[in-house]
């Protein structure tokens, strides 16, 4: 064999060497990463155990859970039944509307317990003096209006009847007026914040995504493709969610199903502010990156850095501290009600 051909034979070599190389790499590149299938130590005092304890109790203080359920005037039209005689609870379920809800808008119905001294919704075997009903001015779906005010006026009117009660309802136009009021100040102020994690390379499967979110606190929530954070609380409503593809998570076989994005959501009026929930977004997402190899980007796939964040929990304080002022505070009652 001539010296060019030995070398042509070595060229051939590295070249190929070199092919099978590069589809080697593109092959583990293009696997899917899998859940490790070790299984996931817990933390000794009984907590989640996070692979960096980036989310210590001490910064979260738990917040005092509200014991106030019920009607309030701030967002609700109240309409009181005063009786001649105690009305039993039996007899209010009895005469109770079919649905809740008066057009888009939660209706309600509490007695005031001669017993117990307290509001609450009428209970079988309980006795009450008084009643209120009313129906909420706002709510996500808008402003309370005149077709809905009427059909208020007949649920209570009915109801009123059935009890031997006279109901004084408020003027329709001033609880209308009032209820653009306060759709007006709510609409600007409903923050519901999203942030993206991208994979940059290998594709996730949802063991890969659940076994990192679990380290995290995460729990698998009620829906497919949905984990959550749970409050400091228990009734609280979750400080976070995390959602990625339902159909990958009801694959099959989930170890073939490909996930190659996330996204970390955070329902603002629904959470206390002392749970610190966009601080808590902040640490999830980047733990999240840095261990499954991701980037943190906003919807429109642009990487979010440190000084843009800054800018967006500056704006929170301010929105939690407006919403402070008008007795509307985030992962309060009335807040949970008026922005749902």
């Amino acid at each position: 064999m001539s010296a060019l051909q030995i070398s042509l034979a070595v060229a051939g070599g590295v070249v190929l060497a070199a092919v099978v190389a590069h589809g080697a790499w593109q092959s583990r590149r293009n696997q899917l990463r899998q859940a490790d299938p070790e299984p996931l130590r817990v933390d000794p005092e009984g907590g989640n155990t996070l692979f960096d304890p980036a989310f210590d109790a001490a910064q979260f203080p738990l917040p005092t859970l509200e014991k106030k359920p019920g009607l309030d005037a701030l967002i609700d039209v109240i309409v009181p039944l005063v009786f001649e005689h105690p009305v039993s609870g039996d007899a209010a379920l009895a005469a109770m509307p079919v649905t809740r809800r008066v057009g888009s808008k939660p209706f309600a119905v509490e007695g005031f317990n001669t017993q117990t001294q307290i509001w609450e919704l009428p209970v079988a075997g309980q006795r009450y003096n008084v009643m209120q009903t009313g129906v909420q001015l706002a709510n996500r779906s808008g402003a309370l209006n005149d077709i809905e005010y009427s059909e208020f006026v007949v649920k209570v009117q009915a109801f009123a009847d059935a009890l031997g009660a006279m109901p004084e309802f408020p003027e329709m136009r001033d609880e209308v007026a009032r209820a653009r009021e306060l759709d007006q100040f709510a609409s600007p102020h409903d923050a519901q914040l999203s942030v993206t994690l991208r994979a940059r390379h290998a594709a996730w499967s949802p063991g890969y995504v659940q076994q990192n979110a679990a380290r995290l606190g995460f729990v698998a929530g009620v829906i497919p493709g949905r984990m959550v954070l749970p409050a400091s609380v228990v009734g609280q409503p979750s400080v976070l969610g995390l959602i990625y593809d339902s159909q990958a998570a009801l694959a099959d076989d989930p170890t073939q199903s490909a996930i190659h994005e996330l996204s970390l959501n955070l329902d603002v009026p629904q959470v206390d502010r002392h749970e610190q929930p966009f601080v808590r977004m902040r640490v999830a997402a980047q733990q999240l990156a840095d261990t499954m190899g991701g980037l943190v980007t906003d919807d429109n796939g642009q990487p979010l850095n440190a000084q843009a964040l800054d800018v967006i929990g500056a704006e929170l304080e301010t929105l939690y501290d407006t919403l402070d002022a008008h007795d509307l505070s985030a992962g309060s009652v009335l807040a949970r009600r008026l922005f749902s």
